[in-house]
């Protein structure tokens, strides 16, 4: 089987792409005053991390949903971290918890106490969802309302089926995301997300390489940076971005140290394809695809946060020390939101 035959121009963009985004991402860390990059398209439009696991949203669910601290057993962490990135709304899960007291357990589900708060909560907040992610159809559980079949989902995940114990006993990455798979509103992309989720917790602890499941962004940005694939699935190819990265920076001559250390892995390297595609619309117009524009343009968060990344990994200890970002921070240390 032969190497995929890259794109003139755009497959270097790929990499050159990564490289810039991630000096953005370590400038604003460092407390450098803006502009951090000479690169219109980057400083005009909005775009993720290289890194699935330092985007806001990405970084909420780690620290104050995976590594909450409370008294919650592994199987009420796992429901926990799904019922999160399900609404993928940081404004959603505090209003529950401020409702609950509490973060919710299965038990709840039982009881109809979190479908209380969650109705409660749609009520308060006006609604429930963000744009982070297409969901599948809403009725597959013949209830009324988007979030009420959401919530038949978890009862049918985490107590009818005992999904909580299942995914415990899991051997792969690829397992988790065959059990996500299985119910119903819970497609390919959504069930893959879910499982990197569950993955950053102290309870699911596979190699994020071990397997990946690419979306439509990441097709799209797999056809655009490269011309032919040489028998290789959508998936070969994004195991081939893991296994050259550091020889593709370094022939480019591109600097690019990581996550503090932490090279390019799988979930990463599918959405840098799907970056890539959002870039290659200003960059490379002439390519066509079924998104022919960038749709949000880039605005400064205002909110601080303090980067935090699971455990496991052993990068917390090399992380800059301010707890509290000042005013003077914002716009140097703030991550831009998921979308």
């Amino acid at each position: 089987m032969r190497a995929p035959t890259p794109r003139d121009g755009v497959y270097e963009l790929y990499w050159k792409f990564a490289a810039e985004r991630q000096h953005v991402f370590e400038a604003r860390v460092a407390g450098a005053p803006g502009p951090w990059t000479q690169d219109r398209i980057l400083q005009e439009y909005k775009f993720c991390n290289v890194y699935r696991a330092a985007d806001r949203v990405s970084q909420y669910l780690i620290r104050d949903v995976a590594y909450c601290d409370d008294d919650s057993s592994p199987a009420d962490r796992l429901f926990q971290i799904v019922a999160f990135r399900n609404f993928s709304n940081v404004g959603t899960w505090e209003t529950v918890v401020e409702i609950l007291g509490r973060s919710p357990r299965i038990a709840d589900l039982e009881t109809g106490v979190f479908e209380g708060a969650l109705t409660e909560a749609k009520d308060r907040n006006g609604g429930l969802y963000t744009g982070a992610f297409i969901l599948c159809a809403t009725d597959a559980y013949g209830r009324k309302t988007k979030h009420l079949n959401h919530v038949e989902l978890f009862r049918d995940m985490f107590v009818r089926s005992c999904l909580a114990e299942r995914i415990l006993e899991a051997e792969s990455l690829e397992e988790v995301y065959d059990l996500l798979h299985t119910f119903p509103l819970m497609g390919d992309f959504m069930s893959y997300q879910m499982a990197i989720d569950l993955n950053y917790s102290e309870h699911v602890n596979f190699s994020e390489n071990d397997f990946t499941k690419p979306g439509p962004g990441a097709l799209r940005g797999i056809r655009k940076v490269f011309s032919d694939l040489g028998g290789l699935t959508p998936q070969e190819v994004i195991m081939w971005m893991v296994d050259n990265q550091e020889g593709e920076f370094a022939r480019l001559e591109l600097e690019f140290s990581g996550l503090w250390g932490r090279p390019i892995q799988a979930i990463d390297a599918q959405n840098l394809f799907c970056e890539t595609d959002k870039y290659c619309r200003e960059a490379v117009p002439e390519l066509a695809s079924a998104r022919s524009r960038i749709k949000s343009r880039y605005v400064s968060t205002p909110e601080p946060m303090t980067l935090f990344f699971p455990p496991k990994w052993g990068i917390n200890g090399h992380l800059p020390q301010n707890e509290v970002l000042g005013d003077e921070f914002l716009r140097a240390r703030v991550l831009e939101p998921m979308f």
